[in-house]
């Protein structure tokens, strides 16, 4: 019996590693990574001015994986109706019970020239090049005439970038040769948050100097200028694109909606941001990597379920599956060198949202064994001498 595990972003890791736990010994646990090794996403956006961290959020499966086979590929498609996986080599793989995890990818939206000239936030070589690009544009500008730095999305993604470009800029005692500017097409930032929590990571911003323009939806960009719904043009000396998600190209771009066991198809399961899930209480749940983590340990009890129930064979009905219910104990988001969280109706912000946000960075490595890694985050995070 063959288990596939898509992917190994967050849902992908922890649903392999408590597989590991879960089935028996005989079952082949088969886990398909693009770059054979797994990111801490949320910790990405740290890279664009502190290059060192990456040795810290990349963890090779080999190190954390116990038994399960990892294979180093792309996969290209999925069809969860007959249990196949097919690679862009061409080559396909049959398993019993699969789990799609290959998160989600950034979406465009069909806005002409958005994708050509923005830089999105979703791998090291995304950080390296804003990175890149935000230096030359430091260089460009100067007091009389400072260089735009324009953020598309608002969510907890550009908040966090646009938070760590202007720290970069007051590192490079360059804020007044800078200017960074959130984009964000609904009302408020992090809209899809509580208000309290939406009100704090707007004052953290404004302290910072981040230019926020809520209410304001990108309709093009070329490449030195972005051009609004209202037709104002916003000239740009850098682009960043942090304005929502689509699905993997194996789901063909989309994330489709499951219910709460997040099963498509009899083996196969969609779980994290590549789907669009549905809990248990009927609602919606946040594309987010606590949810993620969440989501694989309830999948791998039930397919440890199913892969029981298959084994035995004695019983007539196939078991059933536990729903998945997602209740949330709070949120985090870095803002330069400050943070923001929101634990049950508190919100915090200073040294405790800060010592927090770290606190659960290094948690969630020592959760998938990246001891190591979790120690040099802390150190790194906290400037501690190692």
């Amino acid at each position: 019996m063959r288990i596939c595990v898509l992917g190994a972003g967050y849902a992908g890791l922890t649903l392999a590693r408590k597989l590991e736990r879960t089935v028996p010994d005989d079952v082949e646990i088969l886990v398909i990574e693009r770059t054979g090794s797994h990111l801490v996403q949320h910790e990405l956006h740290r890279v664009v001015r502190r290059p060192s961290l990456a040795d810290e959020i990349v963890v090779d499966l080999e190190d954390v994986l116990d038994r399960a086979t990892v294979r180093q590929a792309e996969v290209a498609g999925v069809d969860p109706e007959t249990g196949v996986v097919s690679l862009d080599s061409g080559e396909t793989i049959d398993y019993d019970y699969g789990a799609v995890c290959l998160g989600a990818e950034t979406a465009f939206y069909d806005l002409p020239g958005v994708e050509e000239h923005a830089t999105p936030l979703k791998t090291l070589d995304h950080a390296e090049r804003i990175r890149a690009d935000f230096l030359d544009a430091v260089e460009a500008g100067s007091p009389d005439s400072p260089a735009n730095v324009v953020v598309g999305g608002a969510g907890l993604s550009g908040v966090q970038v646009a938070g760590e470009l202007a720290a970069f800029a007051r590192e490079e005692e360059s804020r007044e040769s800078v200017t960074v500017t959130l984009l964000e097409q609904f009302e408020s930032v992090a809209p899809a948050f509580p208000e309290n929590f939406q009100a704090a990571v707007r004052d953290q911003l404004e302290a910072r100097d981040v230019e926020i323009r809520t209410g304001t939806a990108v309709a093009s960009a070329d490449e030195s200028a972005v051009e609004l719904d209202s037709g104002e043009r916003l000239d740009y000396d850098q682009f960043v694109w942090t304005g929502g998600i689509r699905g993997p190209a194996a789901l063909d771009g989309e994330r489709p909606e499951v219910e709460n066991t997040l099963r498509l198809g009899d083996g196969t399961f969609v779980v994290g941001d590549a789907a669009r899930v549905v809990d248990a209480d009927g609602e919606p749940v946040p594309a987010s990597a606590q949810a993620a983590v969440r989501e694989a340990r309830a999948v791998a009890e039930n397919v440890a379920s199913l892969v029981e129930y298959d084994r035995e064979g004695d019983d007539i009905f196939e078991p059933r599956l536990e729903p998945f219910a997602f209740d949330s104990p709070g949120w985090l988001v870095s803002v330069g060198d400050g943070a923001v969280a929101q634990v049950g109706p508190t919100v915090l912000t200073g040294t405790a949202a800060k010592a927090l946000k770290t606190t659960v960075g290094a948690g969630y490595l020592s959760s998938v064994g990246a001891i190591r890694n979790a120690a040099d985050l802390v150190s790194e995070e906290l400037g501690y001498e190692r």
